[in-house]
């Protein structure tokens, strides 16, 4: 009936959006191609697709994402093609990115390296205001 052919079955990976709430602690790393949003601690390595952090939330360890999004606090090291630091973001540590946004009001304490072609661009000021 069977005859011994061999039916090969494949899955497509989907990456979904995965939250760490408010009242949630992770201690370890954690890894994903997905989408990403942190309002809780984690005391780990965060490696993910992107990355949405919320006010509330602490990160201590490395963060390597295609995209990040900072609104609370970082203690380590950041890796992102696209950082956005929000003003109320507190980062404590370097970070390496490609293209760099950073709002009024943040406070970062660390050395900020860009990478790529982003190295070679040159710094223009622009004015948010108008």
């Amino acid at each position: 009936m069977f005859g011994g052919s061999k039916v090969e079955v494949r899955r497509e990976r989907t990456s979904g959006l995965s939250v760490i709430g408010a009242d949630m602690t992770i201690r370890g790393d954690i890894t994903t191609e997905g989408d990403l949003h942190v309002d809780g601690l984690v005391e780990g390595d965060i490696n993910c697709g992107s990355l949405i952090q919320g006010g509330s939330g602490r990160i201590v360890g490395t963060l390597r994402a295609r995209e990040a999004r900072i609104a609370g606090a970082i203690e380590g090291t950041i890796h992102a093609e696209r950082l956005t630091i929000e003003g109320g973001a507190r980062i404590t540590g370097d970070s390496h990115y490609h293209m760099l946004t950073i709002a009024t009001g943040a406070q970062v304490d660390g050395r900020m390296t860009p990478e790529g072609a982003a190295a070679e661009a040159p710094l223009r000021l622009v004015d948010a205001t108008g």
